[in-house]
């Protein structure tokens, strides 16, 4: 079922409507699954270099509403085991999953980390960062010092839109750490191959266990006639 580019990511199929492991690789789509077998056609983008490796992307703000939704409903499902108090949201494109996990929970509110260093933050409570998507334009990434006393002592869920290389992660942890804060766990709209893994053992092993994921997709290597399928990370 080939799709416009506009079409990704605004609807949720019925399990099976994509061949998941087709013999001959995919094209340029690729069928992730939720929890229920119900499937997020994902576009594969090709990753700057020489053209062999590629991902299945997400864009969570440019999603329908329905796909969001069933996200949102599969992470709040994987972070009510942990009983979290207070959600934090990873800009961007994770505040709306944030946002949405917080309700699903019964939370009144969710706490926005941030990029935009406003005139009273602190740089102490900051951490640079930056992600497989645009990995030449470092940034940011602030806590508000307001913001410390609904954290500091509760239970702290970490809700982002993917993980794939796990530095910006790595950058979620450290600048909590900074705060005497370590999250209970930490759910994503994808998790995007395996790398990620590697990269957060180095900084706490144990952490790896509590990392969830509605949705999940590898990295794929290119064949020799043009298909993709998935890569050895």
């Amino acid at each position: 079922m080939p799709l416009a580019p506009h079409q990704f990511w605004q609807t949720v199929f019925p399990a099976g409507t994509f061949d998941a492991a087709p013999a001959d690789g995919f094209s340029d789509l690729y069928p992730a699954s939720l929890p229920d077998g119900r499937q997020i056609a994902l576009p594969v983008r090709v990753l700057p270099g020489d053209g062999s490796r590629a991902v299945a992307s997400m864009i969570v703000n440019q999603a329908s509403f329905a796909v969001e939704d069933a996200l949102s409903d599969a992470m709040a499902a994987s972070a009510r085991a942990y009983a979290p108090e207070v959600v934090i949201g990873v800009p961007t494109l994770g505040l709306p999953l944030a946002n949405g996990v917080a309700r699903r929970l019964g939370h009144e509110r969710m706490v926005a980390l941030g990029t935009s260093r406003k005139f009273w933050y602190s740089e102490e409570l900051s951490e640079p960062m930056s992600s497989i998507t645009s990995p030449e334009h470092a940034k940011r990434l602030y806590l508000d010092p307001r913001m410390l006393p609904l954290l500091e002592g509760r239970r702290v869920l970490v809700v982002d839109d993917a993980i794939s290389s796990g530095t910006s992660m790595l950058a979620v942890l450290k600048l909590l750490a900074k705060a005497n804060i370590r999250p209970v766990a930490a759910v994503f709209g994808m998790l995007q191959g395996d790398v990620w893994r590697r990269a957060i053992v180095e900084l706490d092993a144990g952490f790896v266990e509590h990392i969830h994921g509605a949705i999940a997709s590898p990295r794929l290597s290119r064949s020799a006639d043009g298909r993709w399928f998935p890569a050895r990370d």
